[in-house]
């Protein structure tokens, strides 16, 4: 039983105050920009907030008492989660646990991000939410135990899982492809796995746009305890690997060139690949296995909130573009080699 909210009494139309981990992941970056048009927005890094650290999450929480915590840090380097499942699964099992069992005392929601590799990668078509979990890797077995703890927690929750993210900035996919773009007039790409490129932006944007829902209410957790859950949150469509990376540097030969992310990414220098080579898993062995159909079903979003992100192809086009994509309603280690 969630215990009755020991907040101040909030008025009727209410700017919530909200805590949020990961501000500078890619996520996270998206969030810090859109959260305070709805929130009061106390925001933490990995130097501010080591989420390895139970007891600092415990005093941050304590001393903010936020309506709302978002949780969008977490560790998200599959390869070496291999190696180093024991921080894995700190940071993406045991942080949201502590989280969940704080957020309880206070009365709090907790808003945490999941992903598509918490499957197996068996199935031929989109993984709904009633589909059994089952990881094929360290990464997804940590990311799968901290959706269980918030769920057996009993606090108030929203879990969004979501894949294949890309952004602006960091370490991922679209950046990796336009670096190598400027060193190698061939790039050999996997073209047997198949799953949804998001970017962050819209995962942000549209989680935004659910807590906008949500505050309607008034942030009382009881009142949208039908709403709890776990959501598929993704672009639409799929494609490869290897799609992906034409699709990219389709998009930059054809975007203006001068803007200061694709100048960091590219260095300045000019794109001389020819040609994006389709090559099996087996041709790029990795540490992790990484799941061959990762595509999820977004209908349970759209039905329950009316959302559906826009597709994938949409959404890169956008990133090229400085827009932003019209809805209807992460670092994974690139497979490219090198």
């Amino acid at each position: 039983m969630v215990p009755t909210r020991d907040h101040d009494s909030l008025p009727q139309v209410m700017k919530a105050r909200i805590l949020l981990t990961g501000k500078n992941g890619q996520v996270g970056a998206e969030l810090c920009r859109l959260l305070p048009s709805i929130a009061e927005l106390a925001a933490f890094g990995r130097l501010e907030l080591d989420l390895a650290q139970a007891d600092a999450i415990r005093r941050a929480v304590r001393d903010i008492r936020p309506h709302l915590i978002v949780n969008a840090a977490a560790y998200t380097n599959v390869d070496q989660a291999e190696e180093h499942e024991s921080t894995a699964y700190a940071v993406n099992a045991k942080a949201p646990a502590v989280m969940a069992e704080e957020a309880i005392k206070i009365g709090a929601v907790l808003v945490h991000y999941s992903t598509d590799y918490v499957f197996d990668g068996l199935k031929s078509s989109p993984y709904t939410e009633s589909d059994a979990p089952n990881p094929a890797n360290a990464y997804g077995r940590s990311k799968l135990a901290g959706e269980l703890a918030i769920r057996g927690s009993g606090v108030p929750h929203l879990i969004f899982r979501t894949a294949w993210v890309y952004a602006t900035r960091g370490r991922n996919f679209l950046l990796t492809i336009l670096r190598l773009s400027t060193q190698q007039q061939e790039l050999r790409v996997v073209h047997d796995q198949f799953g949804a490129p998001t970017w962050s932006r819209e995962i942000a944007s549209g989680t935004v746009r659910i807590l906008t829902q949500l505050g309607e209410r008034g942030w009382n957790p009881g009142s949208f305890s039908e709403l709890c859950g776990t959501y598929n949150m993704t672009a639409g469509g799929e494609t490869s690997w290897h799609g992906f990376a034409e699709a990219i540097l389709k998009e930059s030969s054809l975007a203006l060139r001068d803007a200061p992310w694709f100048a960091t990414a590219t260095e300045g220098l000019p794109q001389i690949t020819r040609c994006v080579t389709p090559i099996s898993t087996a041709e790029y062995p990795t540490t992790a296995r990484r799941p061959a159909y990762s595509v999820l079903s977004n209908l349970l979003l759209l039905r329950t909130f009316g959302l559906q992100l826009a597709d994938w192809r949409t959404q890169l086009h956008a990133v090229f573009n400085d827009e932003q994509p019209a809805s209807p309603s992460a670092g994974n280690s690139p497979l490219v080699q090198s």
